[in-house]
């Protein structure tokens, strides 16, 4: 169980869901007394909201037609039936007969979860030090996101992909998001540029789908460009953009 110190950073998980149940119980009865927790699970619930809504691509047009026309062959599951007798079995025999050997075996077994446990808790700590990088990013994210002056175009990359930038001039950041990215092939990754009006500025790599904060300021930016490069990036960008989409005045 955490403690109330340590309650306060479940706030970005408990929006998005990830608490186990006893956390969640916990940290439930914890918001009633805690304002600065309510406050930020709201920001976090927006930013959730926003970066859904940002991704979220339509489906095909022939979906509902193809799923009205094949519900119709979807086998039925059979009711599940309580209190039903099982005969006896010659398995069944033998499970209640393994139960003395089963105690012996954990008795030996018992010298090996000294290790068990030890490396349980290098992966909890692992664990635990993933989670708040996550939130640290999370946060960052909703400080540009969840800004009053935050402002949002939408474009599509020469693969189809969907994108929307994010910009706040009040935080001087931007925060990139991405749906239908496909592999960059190996070797290879995307990189964001800021348009410095013809200038392209590196502003950071993504691998994958969702929302990146783009690295450096927005201060001087005109645009964002979006293109594939050797793994590790490039000083300057060596293909043709696969995107170049123009910010807010």
């Amino acid at each position: 169980m955490k403690h109330d110190g340590e309650l306060h950073t479940l706030t970005g998980a408990y929006a998005l869901h990830a608490l186990t149940p006893a956390e969640d119980e916990a940290f439930t009865a914890h918001l009633v007394d805690c304002p600065s927790c309510r406050q930020e699970v709201a920001e976090f619930s927006a930013t959730a909201a926003r970066l859904a809504g940002a991704a979220a691509v339509p489906p095909p047009a022939r979906l509902k037609e193809a799923v009205l026309r094949d519900i119709d062959s979807v086998r039925q599951l059979p009711p599940l039936l309580h209190g039903t007798v099982k005969p006896t079995t010659f398995t069944a025999v033998l499970r209640r007969k393994a139960v003395p050997l089963a105690l012996a075996a954990s008795l030996a077994a018992a010298a090996v979860l000294g290790g068990v446990t030890v490396l349980q808790h290098q992966r909890t700590d692992e664990a635990r030090q993933q989670a708040q990088a996550s939130e640290r990013r999370l946060q960052d994210l909703t400080v540009v996101l969840a800004a009053p002056d935050a402002r949002t175009v939408h474009g599509r990359t020469a693969s189809g992909a969907t994108t929307s930038v994010v910009t706040s001039k009040v935080q001087n950041k931007a925060v990139f998001i991405g749906a239908g990215l496909p592999d960059p092939g190996p070797g290879r990754t995307y990189q964001l540029w800021f348009d410095d009006h013809g200038a392209m500025r590196p502003a950071g790599l993504l691998t994958h789908d969702g929302a990146t904060l783009m690295q450096g300021d927005l201060q001087g930016a005109s645009g964002v460009g979006l293109t594939v490069e050797p793994a590790g990036g490039s000083p300057q960008p060596t293909t043709r953009p696969l995107l170049l989409q123009s910010l807010p005045a």
